[in-house]
């Protein structure tokens, strides 16, 4: 049967899901734009910004669990709905701004929980019960890719705005565009309407939340997986957030920045379709850790050498592939493992992990180059610590490919 005539019914969903997706990852993968004359104009240093930061990847990872527990009580809908409202506050508060209390508030702890709301463990989990299982990792692999145009859309509009009419226009350019999440939240949420397969008696579908939990770390394969994914969030949030002040520091034209992640966005794309389709056929792990491995290897490629127009662009073609590719697999593996039903959960534990690595390069970063003046010791760990958690990854799914769950799923 072809893919579309599978998708039609539910494609006001996976379009929902999508256009969620890519404001809320775009917006937020851009706003290191505006780092530079933000830290100057509101008298407060690149370590204090990067520190909202880091609290908003915190707020984002430790909520994300907690948010898809209330999908399975409340549904989708109203959850993405507050997420969505959230992500315009945080930005009106960031446009206001005059010192650091509202910068905190607004980039880190609103925005960071209308991610849990709103991102990818919502969005992933929302696809997955939209499809069925036969084509769920390849339609996975095309909301990641829809949700990865965000950054092609709001990177130069941020950066246009940000040269033309200052920082505050532009981050009031992103006000605007986050109310668009509104509508497509809405629309996302009619897969509220969708039954869940009806599970037997000790299927993890009957489980409680804690019952779950327990069930999701006793499974070894899970543990690896939720450790080597701390270093995926350390290795892009670093990227993101510094990216646009090492080119600066660089002499490099700061229109560059902006460019090279739209490049990211754009292959962003191509990535995600790829490893979506990957996952459908081989071993999801595996090919998560070598993505980690690819990664770490681009970034000491690219630091090692003097930066140049040409290398970053490059650079952030080669990021971009391996980016989202990560959610496709990271999203269609729990639902293997556990089912539907406590998916969103289950994977915000995971992102957990992600997120206290995403802490980690966006704050350590900072803190490394105020110290030392610096990104050369920040993105060294970044590359051993990639290397190690992908080898790791990889020889794991190799040995031990996969570990029944505990509970049937559902």
């Amino acid at each position: 049967m072809p893919l579309l005539q599978v998708l039609r019914p539910t494609l006001p969903i996976l379009i929902g899901a999508s256009i969620m997706l890519t404001l809320s990852m775009g917006l937020r993968q851009s706003l290191g734009i505006f780092m530079q004359p933000l830290t100057h104009d509101v008298g407060i240093s690149v370590s204090h910004f990067t520190l909202a930061l880091a609290v908003q990847n915190l707020a984002w990872g430790f909520l994300q669990p907690f948010a898809g527990a209330m999908t399975v009580r409340y549904g989708f809908r109203p959850i993405m709905v507050v997420g969505a409202l959230a992500y315009i506050a945080g930005l009106v508060l960031m446009t206001t701004a005059h010192g650091l209390v509202s910068i905190m508030i607004g980039a880190g702890v609103l925005i960071g929980t209308s991610l849990a709301c709103t991102a990818n463990a919502i969005a992933m989990s929302v696809a997955a019960r939209a499809v069925p299982e036969m084509v769920r990792s390849t339609v996975l692999g095309m909301v990641s890719a829809a949700g990865s145009l965000g950054a092609l859309l709001s990177a130069p509009i941020g950066q246009i705005l940000n040269e033309g009419f200052g920082w505050r226009v532009g981050l009031a350019g992103f006000v605007i565009l986050s109310v668009f999440m509104i509508p497509a939240a809405l629309y996302a949420g009619r897969v509220d309407r969708i039954p869940l397969p009806k599970p037997s008696g000790d299927d993890i579908g009957n489980a409680t939340a804690a019952t779950a939990a327990k069930t999701a770390f006793g499974n070894a394969s899970f543990v690896v997986m939720t450790c080597a994914y701390m270093v995926c969030g350390m290795q892009l949030v670093f990227l993101t957030t510094h990216l646009p002040s090492y080119l600066a520091i660089c002499g490099l034209d700061p229109m560059l920045s902006a460019q090279t992640l739209g490049m990211i966005g754009g292959f962003n794309v191509l990535g995600s379709l790829f490893f979506g389709w990957a996952g459908q056929r081989w071993n999801k792990l595996a090919l998560l850790g070598g993505i980690y491995i690819l990664r770490s290897l681009a970034l000491g490629w690219y630091f090692m050498l003097p930066a140049t127009p040409g290398s970053t662009l490059l650079f952030g073609a080669i990021m971009g592939f391996l980016w989202m590719g990560v959610g496709p697999l990271v999203a269609g593996a729990v639902a293997e493992m556990f089912g539907l039903r406590w998916q969103a959960m289950i994977q915000g534990l995971a992102f957990m992990s992600h997120q206290i690595g995403s802490f980690l390069g966006a704050y350590g970063g900072g803190l490394i180059y105020d110290s030392l003046g610096s990104y050369t010791m920040a993105w060294r760990i970044g590359v051993a610590l990639g290397l190690a958690g992908g080898i790791i990854q990889v020889a794991f799914a190799l040995i031990w490919p996969a570990q029944p769950p505990l509970l049937k799923t559902a």
